[in-house]
């Protein structure tokens, strides 16, 4: 079968696919639904990046060898960084792989094959090697103790993906929280949270703006995983939470006036006073007042 290729394929040492198949039948019958035998399909890509030998690497001395790894790029013996390299050659002109050397995934030496499947995926988005909570959850565990709280976003269910919010491969820097970056969140448009993807009408623009929401984000208040209180807050108590901010202290801000004191009129061991949201219900941003009442 080598001997009627090309002599200009055979020279550079690539045997085709073809070739492959006939050991490989496991991997081959399938391989049609896989989304890299597009290189095939179209015909046009150069022997480099085709089927097989594009990831594998030139298979002539591994014919004539009749198999082993060691004639071959075998993903089962290259190490993280080597593989991360083999993908990139294709998958670097993906602006959200853009950031994957730096990533916390990268750093931890979790390369590509660690998460996904090439061959044998189960499912079908992805060429994931499990679902995806189920292989998020394998490292993160204290994450998925969170999503089993009373108040969380529907992941276990299936609504909310951990893709949603997050980028698994490295995300840019975002805008807010200043130095306690985020890790690997997926921003939105205008290097916005991802929260606001789906609560869009938190979004604003606002003519008064709370700066907690804009300065350090939305989990400045809630915990976005999962929490013991309603609406994911941080605190079973509404005033709590707005007092760790809202105690008078500093001269900082855009008009150098510091975080507000809470209203004298204000007795905050009268339970009227513990909702501030009660009254103060554009919380997120208000077009009317500035203190974001009703």
């Amino acid at each position: 079968m080598i001997a009627a290729l090309a002599p200009a394929l055979l020279l550079a040492g690539y045997v085709g696919s073809e070739v492959c198949r006939s050991c490989h039948p496991d991997v081959w019958v399938h391989f049609f639904r896989n989304p890299h035998f597009k290189s095939i399909a179209s015909g046009r890509e150069p022997p480099e990046r085709t089927g097989c030998e594009g990831c594998h690497g030139p298979g002539a001395e591994h014919v004539r060898a009749r198999g082993g790894k060691e004639n071959i790029r075998a993903f089962s013996l290259l190490e993280p960084e080597q593989t991360i390299g083999a993908c990139l050659a294709c998958h670097a002109r993906e602006i959200s792989r853009a950031a994957i050397r730096r990533s916390s995934h990268t750093m931890a030496d979790i390369a590509c094959t660690s998460c996904h499947s090439i061959h044998h995926s189960p499912v079908p988005q992805a060429l994931l090697a499990r679902r995806q909570t189920d292989l998020c959850y394998e490292c993160h565990a204290e994450v998925r103790a969170q999503f089993s709280l009373p108040s969380k976003h529907r992941v276990n269910e299936g609504t909310v993906k951990c893709t949603d919010c997050h980028n698994p491969h490295g995300a840019q820097a975002p805008t807010w929280r200043m130095g306690l970056r985020p890790r690997m969140i997926e921003v939105a448009q205008a290097n916005e949270q991802p929260c606001l993807r789906c609560h869009t009408d938190k979004r604003g623009p606002f003519a008064f703006e709370h700066a907690a929401v804009r300065v350090d984000g939305c989990e400045a208040c809630h915990a976005p995983h999962g929490s013991m209180n309603a609406r994911l807050l941080r605190r079973p108590a509404v005033f709590t939470l707005c007092l760790e901010c809202h105690n008078g202290a500093g001269d900082f801000g855009r008009q150098g006036d510091g975080v507000r004191l809470t209203s004298g009129s204000h007795n905050m061991a009268d339970p009227r006073y513990h909702n501030c949201t009660g009254c103060h219900l554009r919380i997120h941003g208000s077009n009317s007042s500035p203190l974001f009442l009703r």
